[in-house]
């Protein structure tokens, strides 16, 4: 299964963790990683994603996870949510999305963004870029990448960051970028440029920040010559399942918080069918620290897989259908 801007919408997928604190946890972290994108794959979900945040010494590397996920699965496509761009070069990056795009049969997607957390980038070693400077090289990143897959003659890229000659591309289309933009210049990369937006900080279709920032996207759409219904949204949705319903499924600064399956499908429904949510992205929040009072159920990916995203995917078919 490639993974396109141009496939079935909407899609649905698992955000798997890379976090343990001791090298025995890290063991058993890294295999329950493992057995979740499995699981992902064989309850037919489209997608998996990682966080990449390279300087952080407790957390795999993202592109070696996906690489040996991609090698333990048939279907489900993969992407790093998002790639962090200073620790990542970018015609580097493109060889390696080329690659596994070309040993998966195009399951995989580049999530992209100008970087973040920059003293810690520092520190690695990456050096620091100013915001505009950050956006401006995410903008060639893109290029670059799109540039280096495909095939064709040999490139060179006379940029301000990167500085190609007479490379040759990989002879495999390049994937689906989705950006994880957040400014008005880097939200303007995304409508000139991008398959996709990931919108930041777990913000929703809901949010303000949705509703602020989409519009800006469509207007540098149109303005470079594109249809903006060509770039999807996607959603990374934090939240508990819980097996009773919740009295307020949002908190009141208005952020979904979770509920039952059923309330679960009534509000991913709407998104889907009100909103035009292209990719939602769920994250278990089942920690009850972070969410006292919850009670979330066990093992909230089966209940992700098996119960809620089918309930979606029959919902949104009868509305489409006009049964409903």
């Amino acid at each position: 299964m490639a993974v396109t801007g141009g496939g079935q919408l909407p899609l649905f997928g698992y955000g798997l963790g890379s976090t343990s604190s001791t090298p025995r946890q890290r063991i058993s972290e890294a295999s329950a990683t493992l057995r979740s994108a499995v699981a992902a794959d064989a309850a037919g979900l489209d997608l998996v994603s990682l966080s990449d945040h390279p300087y952080r010494g407790e957390r795999l590397d993202a592109y070696a996870t996906l690489g040996v996920i991609l090698g333990r699965t048939e279907r489900v496509g993969v992407f790093a949510n998002v790639t962090n761009l200073p620790t990542r070069p970018a015609p580097i990056l493109a060889r390696t999305i080329a690659s596994l795009s070309a040993l998966s049969g195009g399951r995989v997607v580049l999530g992209i963004g100008a970087g973040g957390s920059w003293d810690h980038a520092a520190a690695f070693g990456a050096g620091h870029r100013s915001p505009a400077a950050a956006v401006r090289a995410m903008d060639e990143a893109i290029r670059v990448t799109r540039a280096l897959c495909g095939g064709g003659g040999p490139l060179t890229f006379p940029g301000e960051f990167y500085q190609l000659v007479d490379i040759d591309p990989a002879p495999v289309a390049a994937p689906s970028i989705w950006t994880g933009s957040v400014g008005r210049k880097s939200l303007e990369v995304t409508g000139r440029l991008a398959d996709g937006w990931i919108v930041p900080l777990a913000a929703d279709w809901r949010s303000e920040r949705y509703r602020e920032s989409r519009p800006l996207i469509d207007q540098a759409a149109v303005a470079a010559g594109r249809d903006p219904s060509e770039i999807i949204d996607v959603y990374n949705v934090p939240g508990a399942i819980t097996d009773r319903p919740l009295d307020a499924t949002r908190d009141d600064a208005g952020r979904w918080i979770g509920g039952s399956v059923a309330q679960w499908v009534t509000e991913l429904t709407e998104a889907v069918t009100d909103y035009g949510a292209g990719v939602i992205m769920f994250h278990p929040a089942d920690d009850p620290k972070l969410h006292p009072g919850l009670w979330p159920c066990d093992n909230a990916l089966a209940r992700w897989s098996e119960e809620i995203v089918p309930g979606v995917r029959e919902a949104v078919a009868k509305i489409q259908n006009g049964i409903l």
